[in-house]
């Protein structure tokens, strides 16, 4: 069943519960009630599970990043302190030592706005299908409450 359908259930079966004398609250059969929202959650497209899965995704992407750009951060560190004791080519080593700096931070830079736009463009995807459910949805209604009429 798609998402629709078992909203329609759940209506229904509001609708079919029973009013309570002199109040707007109703008797209705909860297990049935249940059992159809679990089925709709069944039903939720791939895509707002994959939201969620993106988000994860891109802060452990981020974080990847980060200790990437730290361990060559040392590592460039490192290579600095070692060729400093080499007179000769101490120059060398510090044009060096600032393009791997440089280099890594660009690389990090890179991988997190690659990251971020990924995710961004995939939440953008996920909004615009969430906005055309939310809007068939709200027609749906809409409809349904003018035929009531």
């Amino acid at each position: 069943m798609n998402i629709f359908s078992l909203l329609d259930n759940l209506e229904d079966e509001l609708e079919k519960g029973m009013n309570l004398p002199f109040t707007s609250k109703s008797l209705i059969d909860k297990e049935k009630c249940l059992e159809i929202i679990k089925d709709i959650r069944l039903s939720i497209p791939d895509e707002i599970k994959q939201a969620e899965w993106i988000k994860k995704e891109r802060q452990r992407i981020l974080l990847e990043a980060q200790k990437e750009a730290e361990a060559i951060t040392k590592e460039a560190e490192q290579k600095i302190r070692a060729l400093i004791d080499e007179n000769e080519i101490t120059q060398r080593a510090y044009k060096q030592s600032r393009e791997i700096i440089e280099n890594a931070q660009n690389n990090a830079k890179e991988i997190r706005l690659g990251a971020k736009e990924y995710a961004d463009s995939v939440l953008g995807d996920v909004i615009e299908y969430l906005t055309q459910q939310l809007n068939v949805l709200q027609e749906n209604r809409q409809e349904l409450n003018s035929k009531k009429r």
